[in-house]
């Protein structure tokens, strides 16, 4: 029968098929019967996407509790798009951390001295050095056992983790936190607040996240928190992915904060991964130092990671001067951690320690600092002392320049120029900065909408720049405290009239150094008795303020200057470095000195080997710290391939500035006149000139760049660009790696 019924004729009528059909479905039914009643209906299915597909993955913690000891949490993940992901399982690489705010006190002599609230983890162990890690006569390491906080995997429990299939899951964790007495004895409160972390580390990103609450209420809001620092504020400086440690699974500042807590060291250093001391410690970098008998010596901190990589964070150099400005990582005001201001408290003697060491002067006795450092103490507390070395720089923010009969002097100029405090009173000469190579400078420029003016004699920097202690260009009335300036060495172009003019003071002021005794910090006099020598108790800022800019019409004019195509964001400039760069640090204004054509210099002197370009570009490009891939210091915490991070939207945009040249060194000869480039090609020289092979070069000049140019004008007469038609804005970014 089957046989036959497998050979049914598929020629046979539709007519007979139906029938044949519709036979043997009354026959399977009625063989079936029915009890009357609908099925249940089937579970809604989850719209999601898988983990092992998804392109991001965030991680979102719902609850949490503790029941004798036992924590439970639950948590969600989605993507970008709030879009559930699904399908996380304990094999993943999933870990889970716990630890408990507690309160602590410390005994200092007889005295039982509050230390604030601090993170302790419940999860520790006790590490012994790794002899094959630590590399023979390494300096500044002592290996010892140490206690290392940590997390657990989930992976090591097979009943532990629940997938609840809605890309919602649940954890209960390994460790019982009621009873911990090892190897770090953690006592669980269930009044105090306790921190649920998990790192989840997939092919190609990682995903964190934490959750705080108060397991006796339940509650997250209300409850005592320890959030001094946000993550966007470290961003200001670092790369995020710089800032993805571990090897990349861990990138969330709280879950770092409450792992690297006061008992956690590093064995094979023996030094304290703590997160302040460590953090304070890594910033101080090259300037960490400790008092020995003989004298201030290096006392780098460093950090031996797995498999025996010594991290040496003595090569770091700490951009932000002074570096004792607190505000440019805890910042406080809208949106800022609740506990910005923590560090005013005068809680913990262990931020100074990272930063100062134990020894930062042979008067120092103790590590407990705040018995002395504290407000009405013996000496200044840290908010104290930090104000003291940043107030000359905050009050030289509302310094001025005023500029007044501004007009054409024989090939040059002449005006007058008052120097004016906070309070708009005319300072007087004696309390303005001179030593060495250091100078009140004023600095004409002109053509500053383009690229200020050409290299060349009249107009090189060096004979824009007027010292006002130079008695052959400047005068003082010391009646009315103003400089008169006649320059001598200017010669403005014949064509001067409405071009975009510019006068910039880059000027220092003197102010009393704070210290003991708790002195004011205020203006004086910059000299000893003889009117030369710098004082032992002065210390000099400079004045910001923004120069004074109008088109040149027979001298000064109301018409404002035209502006320069946007390039650089000083904010971002100002937020990572502080009040001074480098030198004649009135803003970013580097340009009106160091132009795209100025001249080449030698790295050695005397050498005869002029090998290195001096425009704005080369030199901030090639700066250590901003340049660490090829040239950098060994830090590896700072990626720079991203252009945003200094420019403009938009100031990276080719194309815009067909006249500009640039002077590079002649790689082949290495002469002093060296080589003249054209606009775009020597944006790209200011980084990669060295590494251009043959293509690279062949597809600059095909594309109507020079390489090759004897002059200014032999460039302005050959260069035809088309760089900006393939190389937008957008795929420049892409190059670089972003």
């Amino acid at each position: 029968m089957m046989k036959k019924f497998n050979s049914f004729n598929a020629k046979r009528s539709a007519a007979a098929k139906a029938v044949l059909s519709a036979g043997i479905l009354s026959f399977a039914l009625a063989g079936c019967g029915s009890d009357g009643k609908d099925g249940e209906d089937g579970k809604d299915g989850v719209v999601g996407v898988n983990i092992d597909a998804a392109k991001s993955v965030n991680a979102i913690f719902t609850n949490a509790t503790v029941e004798a000891g036992v924590v439970t949490v639950d948590f969600k993940l989605q993507n970008d798009n709030g879009v559930a992901v699904l399908g996380l399982t304990k094999d993943h690489d999933l870990r889970f951390g716990i630890a408990q705010l507690s309160h602590v006190t410390e005994m200092m002599g007889e005295t039982e001295v509050d230390r604030g609230y601090q993170w302790q983890a419940y999860i520790n162990a006790e590490k012994t050095p790794n002899p094959d890690w630590v590399p023979e006569g390494e300096s500044h390491i002592n290996p010892s056992n140490q206690f290392q906080a940590n997390v657990e995997k989930a992976g090591d429990c097979e009943t532990c983790f629940v997938d609840n299939e809605d890309g919602s899951y649940t954890y209960t964790y390994q460790q019982n936190i009621g009873s911990v007495v090892e190897p770090v004895e953690v006592t669980y409160n269930a009044e105090e607040t306790q921190r649920a972390t998990m790192e989840l580390e997939l092919s190609s990103f990682a995903a964190n996240a934490n959750y705080d609450w108060q397991p006796s209420t339940g509650t997250t809001e209300g409850i005592q928190t320890r959030d001094v620092v946000s993550i966007e504020t470290c961003y200001t400086c670092h790369q995020p992915e710089s800032l993805e440690l571990h090897g990349g699974r861990r990138i969330n500042i709280e879950n770092c904060a409450s792992c690297h807590t006061g008992t956690s060291g590093d064995p094979e250093s023996g030094n304290s991964v703590d997160f302040t001391f460590m953090i304070h410690a890594i910033h101080k970098g090259q300037e960490r130092m400790t008092s020995t008998a003989e004298g201030m010596v290096p006392a780098p901190y460093k950090v031996i990671g797995y498999g025996g990589g010594v991290h040496d964070y003595g090569k770091v150099m700490f951009p932000q001067k002074p570096a004792a400005n607190c505000a440019a990582c805890h910042v406080e005001g809208e949106n800022a951690p609740a506990n910005a201001d923590l560090f005013k408290a005068n809680l913990s003697n262990t931020a100074c320690v990272g930063c100062h060491t134990e020894k930062p002067s042979q008067m120092h006795s103790s590590t407990d600092c705040m018995s002395c450092h504290i407000e009405e103490g013996y000496a200044r507390s840290g908010v104290e002392a930090h104000g003291d070395a940043t107030k000359a720089y905050d009050v030289s923010k509302n310094y001025s320049a005023t500029f007044s009969n501004i007009k054409p002097e024989g090939q040059g100029l002449s005006f007058d120029v008052q120097l004016l405090d906070d309070a708009g009173a005319p300072i007087a000469k004696e309390f303005i900065y001179k030593l060495g190579y250091s100078n009140p400078y004023i600095v004409v420029s002109w053509d500053v909408d383009a690229d200020y003016p050409a290299y060349k004699t009249g107009s090189k920097y060096s004979e824009r720049r007027i010292s006002l202690y130079d008695a052959s260009q400047a005068t003082y009335d010391e009646a009315n405290k103003t400089f008169s300036v006649v320059s001598a060495n200017i010669a403005l172009p014949a064509d001067i009239n409405g071009k975009s003019f510019e006068l910039l003071p880059v000027v220092k002021t003197c102010f009393k150094k704070g210290g003991y005794g708790r002195p004011l910090v205020e203006p004086m006099s910059c000299y000893d008795d003889d009117g030369v020598t710098i004082a032992g108790n002065a210390k000099a800022a400079y004045i910001q303020d923004e120069p004074m800019r109008f088109i040149w019409n027979n001298g000064q004019s109301e018409e404002p200057a035209v502006a320069r195509r946007s390039i650089v964001d000083d904010a971002k400039c100002h937020n990572c470095h502080g009040a001074e760069f480098y030198h004649d640090s009135n803003g970013v204004n580097c340009q009106a000195c160091h132009t795209s054509d100025k001249a080449v210099k030698e790295s050695e002197r005397n050498s005869g080997k002029f090998d290195k370009p001096t425009s704005f570009a080369y030199k901030a490009h090639h700066a250590e710290g901003h340049y660490l891939k090829y040239a950098g210091v060994g830090s590896k915490t700072v990626v720079k391939t991203d252009c945003k991070t200094c420019h403009t939207d938009n100031g990276f945009e080719l194309g815009r500035s067909p006249e500009r040249v640039w002077n590079y060194p002649n790689l082949e000869t290495l002469d002093s006149t060296g080589i003249f480039v054209s606009s775009d090609a020597g944006t790209c020289l200011s980084c990669h000139q060295k590494y251009l092979d043959d293509a690279a070069k062949s597809h600059i000049v095909t594309n109507g760049g020079i390489l090759d140019g004897t002059s200014t004008e032999d460039v302005r007469t050959r260069a035809a660009e088309a760089c900006q038609t393939c190389h937008t804005p957008e795929k420049v970014i892409a190059l670089h790696g972003h």
